[in-house]
This record gives C-alpha cells, structure tokens and sequence, in this order.
C-alpha cells in the first residue's frame, strides 16, 4: 500500500501569476478547496518536491492552484504533466465499507462458486455504477460492477475480494 494517494495532474498554466490547472483524480473535487500541502510527483510517480498551497478555486468547470513561491507562468510551466498526491493522514476520511481505488488494484477477485477470477486492474466510473477491471491469465478481462450485491467482502490485509456473479455474467466473457 503506498504512503500517498494521488488526487490530480497539473495541466498547463493558467494567466500569468502563476496559476495552473488540475485535472482532478479524485472523486470530490471539492477536496482542492481545503488542500494546503501536496506532493508532486512524476509520471512515474516519484516524488519530486512537496510543495504548500497558498491558495486552490474550484468551479464548475475548472479546478486552480497557486503553489507558494511560484509568481509566474513560466515557472508552473514547468510542473505540466505532474501528479499532486496527498499522504494517507491527509487524506479524506473514508466512511466505513469505502475504499480508494488505489487499495482496490491487486487484489485478488473470488467468486463464491467459481473461485479465484484474477486480479483488480482499475476500477472505472461508468456513471451508473464502478466497474472492476479484472485480469485474467490468457483470457479477456472480465469487467464486474462494483454493487452491493455482488461485492460480498474486501478484505485489504489479504488482498482478497470476495464477489458472487449474477447469472449469465461470467459467460459473456468466456
């Protein structure tokens, strides 16, 4: 399990004060409006720097931040591209039976009858619902939807998730 979370990927800059736009990562945006540290990380997810957050707007149609210490459009140029991660303790608090996505990919996916399907790939928003991504040695993958009445139990020290497929599913993908 990693120290970090990512919540965003910096985008281009935004006037000339040093503004620049995130793509966010996460599921409320909402979060950039409290943020007032963050790390900075490559493409590869290695951290390069972190940096405190002197101030964040978050719209309708756009997320900003202004990073302190960076006054100029040139300057935040240079961070296009990078992700900006928070650490576990600071990230939003979970409600229980929730879980990020980031603590999802790996694990082992297990159904009740037909017993170990693969592995958790990424989970996507289809707007209905999630969708798990499951790979599976020298098949296509299978995509579960992430509902209560399939995803029995999750169980992150084991790496386990436990699921039953509803009837027809599992043959579509064979």
């Amino acid at each position: 399990m990693k120290d970090y979370l990512i919540i965003g990927k910096l985008g281009g800059a935004h006037g000339v004060r040093g503004e620049v736009k995130v793509i966010p990562l996460t599921d409320d945006v909402r979060r950039f409006s409290s943020l007032k540290e963050c790390l900075i990380l490559d493409e590869k997810e290695h951290l390069k720097e972190t940096r405190e957050v002197e101030k964040s707007r978050v719209d309708d149609s756009r997320t900003l931040i202004k990073f302190k210490g960076i006054d100029d459009r040139d300057e935040v140029s240079k961070l296009t591209g990078y992700y900006i991660g928070v650490s576990r303790e600071d990230a939003v608090k979970l409600p229980e039976g929730r879980y990020f996505i980031a603590d999802l990919i790996g694990l082992t996916v297990v159904d009740e009858s037909r017993g170990d399907l693969g592995t958790i790939k990424d989970i996507i928003n289809s707007g209905a619902s999630d969708i798990i991504i499951v790979k599976r040695k020298g098949k296509n993958e299978l995509l579960i939807p992430y509902l209560n009445a399939i995803v029995k139990n999750v169980d992150l020290s084991s790496g386990k998730m436990d699921v039953v497929l509803p009837e027809g599913l599992y043959e579509i993908y064979e």
